[in-house]
């Protein structure tokens, strides 16, 4: 059983878990993601890995209360036990020590960004971060990310903090002072990301970006995460989440994102995924 050790609600809606898992904790690198069930009778989740502490043996996750499993995680208190925490899954980032790197967040894409960042930052690499947000009270990891001393932007839809508009705003205006990237990670929703390598592509500055499709097993037996980078199928859970942003059918995937969404609702209805 995996004990949560740490809790805090970051706002209204999502809320950030400390967990206790050893063998994760000894493994884990920037980029790679978790599986947890609640309980034995729960749905399998994936969750990005937000933060990690080799030497407390603990993992951070960052959630949005969405539906029943995260409604479940948020009833849960510090002391209670996860059923499951397996991981770490995915390949892990391929950073590499460079000039400068743009970092651009979208909501929860703050979360798998931060270890990533301060990687490269350890590397010595200078870093700016693009945070965007629907409003100030929704935005994370601001602090943790100035606290690795990197230059930060913030887009909000309602103009609440930094620019009103979106990332790719503050994207192109930073492209327009001439600042030179060496490369641009994007995490975010899928048509932020998409919209991100609008810009980025023409330009050729290699971009990754974190993709979250459907997702059953996590070790690429069910496929159901497959999306196509450049003339290749790919799975998420094993040969991503990260990609070649340049690369990939961003519309197929936000097509199948939607496949189940019914279903979804249904099952949230009725409470299948835990007690």
């Amino acid at each position: 059983m995996y004990e949560i050790i740490d809790k805090k609600v970051l706002n209204s809606a999502v809320e950030l878990m400390v967990v206790r898992a050893p063998f994760v904790a000894r493994r884990c690198e920037p980029g790679q993601f978790i599986i947890l069930r609640v309980d034995e009778e729960g749905e399998r989740v994936p969750f990005t890995i937000a933060d990690f502490n080799r030497e407390d043996e603990t993992v951070t996750i960052i959630y949005q209360i969405v539906g029943h499993t995260t409604e479940v995680l948020s009833s849960m208190k510090v002391g209670d036990k996860l059923c499951d925490f397996v991981g770490p899954l995915g390949k892990a980032s391929e950073l590499k020590k460079e000039e400068r790197v743009l970092g651009i967040a979208g909501g929860l894409g703050a979360a798998p960004l931060y270890p990533q960042i301060r990687k490269l930052r350890e590397m010595g690499v200078e870093c700016d971060i693009i945070i965007g947000s629907r409003s100030e009270e929704f935005i994370i990891l601001e602090e943790s990310f100035r606290g690795l001393g990197c230059n930060i932007s913030i887009a909000t839809d309602d103009g609440s903090k930094g620019v009103k508009g979106f990332v790719t705003d503050i994207l192109k205006d930073k492209i327009n002072q001439g600042i030179k990237y060496d490369s641009v990670i994007a995490i975010g929703p899928l048509i932020m990301m998409k919209a991100v390598v609008d810009i980025t592509k023409p330009l050729n500055i290699p971009t990754t970006v974190s993709l979250n499709p459907i997702m059953v097993d996590g070790t690429g037996m069910c496929g159901g995460c497959r999306v196509s980078v450049g003339d290749e199928t790919k799975f998420a859970c094993v040969d991503g989440p990260e990609f070649n942003g340049l690369l990939v059918d961003f519309d197929e995937v936000i097509n199948r994102q939607g496949i189940y969404k019914k279903e979804e609702e249904h099952m949230c209805k009725i409470g299948l995924g835990g007690k």
